[in-house]
């Protein structure tokens, strides 16, 4: 294993890179290195190393502070374009070479992001196991005989082992969830439309999502603030700005599950008794029960492969399935071909069907903040998918196909092993446009649950906080560390509370600044430094505030000589506005850093 491997999270690799420690050039040599061998059928395109280390030399001539993916690397599953490599959607003979990326990739390639090939998947993205591939059937990353879920088993993979920081799948009946659950990874499914689709293959051209893997929520989010954004290339993209955006849920918040006669786990007693354990730990985290009749849910769930959506399959491929019907593997050749059955009629009858059980179905939201579900209720191995991929395809979907047709975003979260230590996981869901207060209680569990981070047994060190998740996608604002008089209930915080100034986090920064008090006369004010290469550092205590950005000019006009704003490096990587001091200023002045921060110095004084 090379030292730099297995991958963690994106903060961690963030904070390396500013560090100097390492170079998104070292980073793809040692991923390359790791996935020539593909024992687990995670990939179907693999980038060649000149090419990795040519988005790796273009990353490292911008400033780390323009890309917020400054050199992550990442996966794309094989039905999502990346322009020169081709998408094959799992089918040899349908694949294609596409001059342009698909629009979320554009983004994540422009913020730093470094792709590293395409990923297997159950063909067309039609199943939820990951056997349905003629590349292989993709592994499970904790058991090589279980399934790894579809259809983005190989996205899940790769996050799992620490190939790649996250990765990109689709989802329109759970296809961005089920391979979370399996391999203990965060899957962000989000409100339909908010991630562009252009670009994508599609399996359910209404319904279809893009969907990020991930080691933690709060990765999810940052991926999320860049991938996201209206389109207007894509006719089903939505402008969010119309929309009120919950930051989160309430500390107190109702918590909804399916009643107990309605909770389907085919006979695996380990995820029953795991689900009844984060029940228990959601009321310790403040939430409160309600039972919900799941029927609606569950009757909205089998129209999916009926009428409408099972003809959307069959349009999606129409021409090459007509010709070359026999090139599509089986049971997808089946599924598709069964859009036939079903006539115009039909179609609109379902769709009258579906908008009579959502108005049934969004009558929950009047009783609950969300609802909670497993996110499949058993896993499989792969011989036993195998012998029944129609039915046991069908146990997977039982508390995820219904989540597009009815309009609700969703967050798969890791919750917990199993007895023979095979993952288990929980789905949270609520209304279209509340991605943020699920990624919000996402990380709220994962803190609770302090679970290692995928299958590469790294144990999370860093303790996100989960307030700043709520400000991620406020374009309008920007965030400043404050270190000294503008701290909370000191003397000059007024200037950011009048301003409309907002605290979104109480954290340090990266080890490698040093702290001075300007002078002997109190009150004093406190200059932060960067220290050069070789010189010791501190993690110095600061606040994260987020200010609005027609007032952040004010505010900066008024910081007198020597202090100024520049971008400091906080300890979980992220790159943010901060007051700075000249460092002519500090050579005569007291040294507190060892205080920790200005706040500490204060008390001593006292």
């Amino acid at each position: 294993m090379h030292p730099l491997m297995p991958l963690g999270r994106v903060s961690t690799l963030l904070q390396g890179y500013a560090t100097g420690k390492i170079k998104p050039s070292q980073v793809v040599r040692a991923v390359h290195a790791q996935i020539i061998n593909d024992e687990d059928h995670v990939w179907i395109h693999k980038l060649p190393l000149d090419s990795l280390l040519c988005y790796a030399r273009e990353v490292e001539t911008k400033e780390m502070a323009s890309l917020p993916l400054y050199g992550i690397p990442f996966a794309i599953k094989d039905n999502i374009d990346l322009a020169g490599i081709p998408t094959t959607a799992a089918c040899p003979a349908f694949s294609y070479i596409p001059e342009r990326s698909a629009t979320v990739v554009e983004k994540l390639i422009n913020a730093g992001a470094i792709p590293i090939g395409k990923t297997n998947l159950d063909q067309f993205a039609t199943g939820l196991n990951g056997t349905r591939s003629p590349y292989g059937a993709c592994h499970n990353a904790f058991n090589s005989d279980y399934i790894a879920g579809g259809s983005s088993s190989g996205s899940a993979v790769a996050v799992a082992k620490g190939l790649v920081c996250f990765s990109l799948g689709t989802d329109t009946a759970g296809s961005g969830r089920v391979p979370a659950a399996f391999n203990n990874l965060v899957g962000y499914k989000p409100t339909r439309g908010w991630l562009s689709t252009r670009g994508v293959v599609p399996a359910c051209r209404s319904l279809d999502c893009v969907a990020v893997f991930t080691f933690t929520a709060e990765d999810a989010a940052h991926v999320l603030a860049v991938a996201a954004g209206y389109d207007d290339e894509d006719i089903y993209s939505r402008k969010r700005s119309a929309y009120n955006i919950d930051a989160e849920l309430p500390m107190h918040f109702r918590f909804g599950v399916p009643k107990a006669a309605q909770r389907q786990f085919f006979g695996n007693v380990e995820s029953e008794r795991l689900f009844n354990e984060h029940i228990a730990l959601l009321q310790a985290l403040g939430g409160e029960a309600v039972d919900i009749d799941f029927s609606p849910f569950l009757e909205a769930a089998r129209l999916l492969y009926q009428g409408p959506w099972v003809g959307e399959r069959y349009a999606a491929i129409r021409a090459f399935f007509k010709q070359s019907n026999e090139k599509v593997i089986s049971p997808v050749r089946e599924i598709i071909a069964g859009a036939e059955q079903f006539s115009a009629a039909d179609a609109y009858n379902s769709i009258y069907h579906l908008r009579a059980l959502k108005r049934q179905a969004d009558l929950i939201w009047n009783e609950v903040d969300c609802m909670v579900t497993p996110t499949a209720g058993t896993i499989y191995t792969v011989q036993t998918m195998l012998q029944d991929p129609i039915g046991l395809n069908a146990n997977l979907g039982y508390y995820t196909n219904f989540m597009n047709l009815l309009d609700y975003a969703a967050v798969a979260v890791p919750a917990g092993f199993q007895n023979d230590g095979l993952p288990f996981g929980i789905t949270l869901v609520a209304p279209a446009h509340q991605d943020f207060a699920l990624l919000h209680l996402a990380g709220r569990i994962q803190q609770a649950y302090k679970l290692p981070l995928g299958a590469t047994g790294i144990l999370d060190p860093v303790q996100m906080d989960n307030k700043k998740l709520s400000e991620f996608e406020k374009n309008d604002q920007v965030r400043v560390a404050v270190c000294g008089a503008h701290l909370s209930g000191l003397p000059l915080n007024g200037e950011l509370t009048a301003r409309s100034g907002k605290l979104l986090a109480r954290t340090k920064t990266s080890p490698d600044y040093r702290l001075y008090a300007l002078s002997e006369e109190m009150p004093s004010r406190p200059g932060m430094v960067h220290v050069n290469e070789g010189e010791q550092g501190y993690a110095i205590d600061v606040e994260v505030w987020a200010l609005p950005v027609v007032e952040f000019g004010s505010f900066v006009a008024g910081i007198p000589k020597p202090l100024g704003i520049g971008t400091i490096t906080l300890t979980n990587g992220e790159m943010v506005q901060g007051f700075l001091c000249e460092h002519h200023a500090v050579r005569n002045a007291i040294d507190i850093s060892h205080t920790g921060g200005w706040r500490e110095y204060l008390k001593q004084l006292n």
